[in-house]
C-alpha cells in the first residue's frame, strides 16, 4: 500500500534539476495563462492591466494554505492549482512580467517567481524568502519590480514593531526545527523596524480611491500585535467606478472579487486597519500609456 501511495505521489510531484518543485498540472496551468495572454494580445497593455486580466483567470481557484512549506530545504515551490493570498498575487505578477517581456516558457516563469519571492531574487535558505509582506514591498521596490506609492497617494507613517515570526515560533515549522533561523529572522525584523513605512488608514481609503489603479497590489495592514500585513490581493475597478478587491480569501473559499468596494471590505473586518499600495512597474523600463 505504501508503495502505491509513493508512486502516486511521484507521478504528480516533480523536483527538477534546478530544485524547483511543481506538478504537471502546474505546467499546464502556466501554459494556459500564457496562451490566454497571447490570444488576447495582453502584451500590448500596460502591466497593471495585464495583472488584472491574468488575475481574473484564477477566479474560482481553491484557496490552499501552506503550499510553500515542502521539504526540509528551501527551494522554489510552484502550486497554481491552489493559492493563498500571497501566492495569488505573486504568481499573477510573475506571469504578467513574463508576458510583458515576451518570455513565456515555464522556465521563464520559474525564474520570474524566484526573483519576486526571494530577497534580492536569490534562494539562500528559509529566511531568504520574503515572509513579511512589508519586507517583500521594500525588496521588490528596491529592485524596480514594483513602486511603493502609499505615501504619495495619501499615506501616513506606519509605526509598529514587527516581531510576529520570532515571537510565535510554534506557528512556523522551520523556526521550530532550526533555532538558528530564529536569530536570522530577528535580524530581518530589526531591519524592517528601522525602515519608514506608510499606510492608508481604513477610514481614509475611500478618499484616495481615485488614486489607486486597477492592478495595484494591495497589502492590508494587520491589527495583530507584531504582524505587519494580514492579507493581500489586487485592486480592480468595476463598472460601478469603485475599486474592489481581487483576492484569495481564506480556507474553504475560492479566488474572488469582493461584492463591496475595497474600503467597505476592510472596514467590515476587525483585524484590518488599512492598506499599503504597491504599483507594478513595466519590466526593462518599458512604458505604455496607462489606463486606470
Amino acid at each position: 500500500m505504501k508503495k502505491i501511495i509513493l508512486i502516486l505521489f511521484l507521478s504528480v510531484f516533480i523536483v527538477n534539476a534546478q530544485n524547483v518543485s511543481y506538478s504537471p498540472q502546474d505546467v499546464k496551468i502556466c501554459k494556459s495563462k500564457f496562451e490566454f495572454a497571447a490570444n488576447n494580445r495582453l502584451k500590448s497593455l500596460p502591466i497593471n492591466r495585464v495583472m488584472v486580466e491574468i488575475g481574473k483567470t484564477f477566479l474560482g481557484t481553491d484557496y490552499a494554505a501552506h503550499t510553500l512549506e515542502k521539504g526540509e530545504n528551501e527551494h522554489l515551490v510552484i502550486h497554481l492549482s491552489g493559492l493563498d493570498c500571497y501566492t495569488f498575487f505573486e504568481a499573477t505578477l510573475a506571469l504578467a512580467r513574463c508576458v510583458k517581456e515576451d518570455k513565456t516558457s515555464f522556465e521563464n516563469f520559474e525564474k520570474e517567481l524566484t526573483k519576486i519571492r526571494y530577497r534580492n531574487g536569490k534562494i539562500n535558505g528559509y529566511t531568504s524568502r520574503l515572509h513579511y509582506a512589508s519586507d517583500w514591498l521594500y525588496d521588490n521596490a528596491k529592485r524596480g519590480i514594483v513602486k511603493d506609492v502609499t505615501k504619495e497617494i495619501g499615506g501616513i507613517p506606519y509605526k509598529k514593531k514587527i516581531d510576529f515570526m520570532s515571537t510565535h515560533i510554534k506557528y512556523y515549522k522551520q523556526l521550530s526545527v532550526h533555532p538558528g533561523f530564529v536569530d536570522s529572522m530577528k535580524k530581518i525584523e530589526d531591519n524592517i523596524n528601522q525602515r519608514k513605512y506608510y499606510y492608508i488608514p481604513q477610514d481614509s481609503i475611500e478618499k484616495v480611491e481615485n488614486k489607486i489603479k486597477t492592478g495595484d497590489i494591495i497589502l492590508i495592514t494587520a491589527g495583530t500585535k507584531g504582524l505587519d500585513i494580514s492579507h493581500t490581493g489586487m485592486a480592480i475597478r468595476l463598472n460601478d467606478g469603485r475599486i474592489h478587491f481581487l483576492h484569495a480569501p481564506n480556507v474553504g473559499k475560492k479566488v474572488q472579487v469582493t461584492a463591496v468596494p475595497l474600503s467597505d471590505y476592510i472596514k467590515n473586518i476587525k483585524n484590518h486597519t488599512g492598506i499599503m499600495v504597491a504599483r507594478p512597474l513595466e519590466p526593462l523600463s518599458k512604458t505604455v500609456n496607462e489606463k486606470h
